[in-house]
């Protein structure tokens, strides 16, 4: 379905954003952000906003941390950045355990993890645990960043506003949603081809080259501030018909926040607590981070606990509970988009592999592939966190890949 053969132009998240945000005031209704201040909004929303001990900038630039840096600072990102912070679910789902992977299997595990840096990894088969890992000192109930696995919240907050009416359909105009892109490149992009990032507008996110796009982020927010997201996005040509070519572009998963945001009149991370984190059991609280709206980053920066990456992936498996439409997830994650006949391919903000599997992906090495089973529910779920030398992970994504995929065939159920 969609555009077929579609052009790759980079998979690596906007760290751009992640540097030099001015301190947010606390949050109450009188002084949320206006995308976050309809006539209902509580006094006291679910959404608390957080603020990390003063830094100087200098220190905020994630993508030249230290290894060790990485290490310690990917599981603290809310001791870096401001943030909203939402509680866990009142009743957590229970994860049982399920037949352990053979010895060949786990070692094969470990052996990856420690040549790798990656800090956990959790298989659920059908709902069960089946392997649970931890390495970089990481414990069960430590969070960690999701870089871009954040895109893949996103897109299940825009069904949840499809599902709840504050969008009327995937096929309405951007411009209804974010009326400060009209006469854009946006003009006449549907919300739909923005998901699929067939929007059509030029962009490059090559961190190598000081003028793409992603390099020019930061001097939008400061020129900006607020207004940074719209006015970078609104100045970008158009280089293809809406819905003719795919590049892949974070600014554009960011506008899909604040589409999800003006519509529903929360911040991403009050909506997730109602439409992902309770219906979905999370352990722990959530964490996500804010630009300088005082909204969230759609496209980035959310910390949970490794379990609660795979209870995520068990929500997608289960069909959403009801926080989504019918089907929304099997559409979500259908190829929309094909690299040419590798069986690798791009749905709403999720990525599709061969085989009828799909999954998230963050720079770094985090992950989480999903293997569906017959029925809704049944399937294995491969979650992994981790600080990997290379951002944008290549080989190694490709080994973890071969290793779920060796780990999914081998599932006894």
């Amino acid at each position: 379905m969609g555009v077929k053969n579609g052009m790759v132009a980079g998979a690596t998240v906007a760290l751009a954003l992640l540097g030099g945000f001015a301190p947010l005031h606390a949050q109450t209704a009188r002084d949320a952000p206006a995308l976050a201040r309809p006539p209902q909004y509580p006094e006291t929303p679910e959404a608390r906003l957080v603020q990390p001990p003063a830094r100087d900038p200098s220190e905020l630039q994630v993508l030249f941390w230290s290894d060790q840096q990485r290490a310690e600072r990917f599981r603290a990102m809310e001791q870096w950045f401001a943030g909203h912070e939402v509680a866990a679910a009142a009743t957590p789902r229970a994860l049982p355990k399920g037949k352990a992977l053979s010895p060949e299997l786990r070692a094969e595990i470990t052996a990856l993890m420690t040549a790798t840096g990656t800090a956990g990894v959790m298989v659920l088969a059908d709902g069960k645990v089946v392997h649970e890992e931890y390495g970089l000192g990481m414990g069960p109930q430590d969070r960690w960043t999701s870089f871009s696995v954040a895109k893949s919240f996103t897109s299940t907050l825009l069904g949840a506003a499809v599902k709840d009416g504050f969008i009327a359909s995937l096929d309405d105009p951007v411009t209804r949603y974010i009326p400060g892109l009209a006469g854009s490149a946006y003009e006449g992009v549907t919300v739909r081809q923005l998901a699929t990032m067939t929007s059509g507008a030029k962009w490059n996110e090559d961190y190598t080259d000081p003028n793409s796009d992603v390099a020019k982020t930061q001097s939008f927010v400061i020129e900006h501030g607020a207004d940074a997201i719209v006015a970078q996005m609104k100045s970008l040509p158009r280089e293809a018909e809406p819905g003719s070519k795919w590049v892949y572009k974070t600014g554009e998963t960011n506008l899909i926040g604040l589409l999800v945001e003006n519509a529903v009149g929360k911040p991403l991370a009050e909506y997730a607590k109602a439409k992902i984190v309770d219906p979905a059991g999370f352990a722990g609280g959530l964490f996500w981070m804010v630009d300088p709206r005082g909204g969230n980053i759609g496209g980035c920066c959310l910390s949970i606990r490794l379990s609660d990456y795979a209870r995520m992936g068990q929500f997608a498996l289960e069909g959403g509970k009801g926080a989504v439409p019918e089907g929304w997830f099997a559409e979500a994650t259908d190829s929309t988009v094909d690299f040419g006949d590798t069986g690798f391919g791009y749905g709403y903000q999720w990525w599709t592999y061969p085989g009828g599997t799909f999954g998230a992906q963050g720079i770094f090495g985090q992950g989480i592939t999903l293997y569906p089973g017959q029925r809704p529910g049944e399937g294995v779920v491969f979650a992994y966190i981790g600080n990997w030398k290379n951002a944008s992970g290549g080989p190694t994504r490709g080994a973890f890949l071969d290793l779920a995929r060796k780990v999914a065939a081998s599932v006894e159920r």
